[in-house]
């Protein structure tokens, strides 16, 4: 069984099981049914950070414009541009035993493409959630569902792994921002042209 979690909770990872290498994150949402005129196109990211909060490198943003970091410990499997169907709209991989030492936290982000174009916010998406799975097991080991708490956000920290003395832990953050995928890179430290 899966521990569910509501905004704001911590859970250990790592420490009640030290073999957990492998981990997927499956991020998922559903669009509330009404006709803007435009498909619906959320996309997941990862930011890599360090002590500060920021990104060491560019490299350390993965997203559908780059998929792997370096390291290989972090992959992001692919944009799905409708969010139809059931399950995981996006995933990804993380081999926690490959994240640099200099990485401390992963936060984990959906943002919405062209929102602005497309006059879209997360009050129009729902059953918004984060799932971690042990990859060896299939096990799904932790979830969260947002919930409806959103309204004019074009972009939300869904949640974090970080490390705290040595083991991984998750937190269920579900923070939204205005100014989409932009206002997350300045506040993750990449730059954005």
């Amino acid at each position: 069984m899966p521990i569910n979690l509501s905004k704001g909770q911590k859970v250990d990872l790592t420490k009640g099981n030290p073999g957990l290498k492998s981990i997927m994150v499956g991020l998922g949402w559903d669009v509330n049914a009404f006709d803007s005129g435009f498909d619906f196109d959320l996309d997941a990211a990862a930011f890599l950070v360090g002590a500060n909060g920021k990104c060491p490198t560019e490299k350390e943003f993965i997203f559908y414009g780059n998929l792997e970091h370096p390291s290989g410990a972090v992959k992001h499997m692919g944009d799905n541009l409708t969010g139809d169907g059931e399950g995981d709209d996006e995933q990804i991989h993380i081999d926690l035993s490959q994240i640099p030492a200099n990485i401390e936290r992963i936060a984990f982000t959906v943002t919405i493409y062209d929102a602005d174009v497309r006059r879209q916010n997360f009050g129009q998406v729902s059953n918004s959630f984060i799932r971690i799975v042990d990859e060896v097991t299939g096990q799904e080991i932790v979830r969260y569902d947002l919930g409806e708490d959103f309204s004019i956000e074009t972009a939300i920290v869904v949640g974090e792994l970080y490390k705290y003395n040595g083991a991984w832990k998750f937190n269920a953050i579900g923070s939204g921002f205005e100014g989409g995928l932009a206002a997350l890179c300045g506040h993750y430290g990449i730059e954005v042209a």
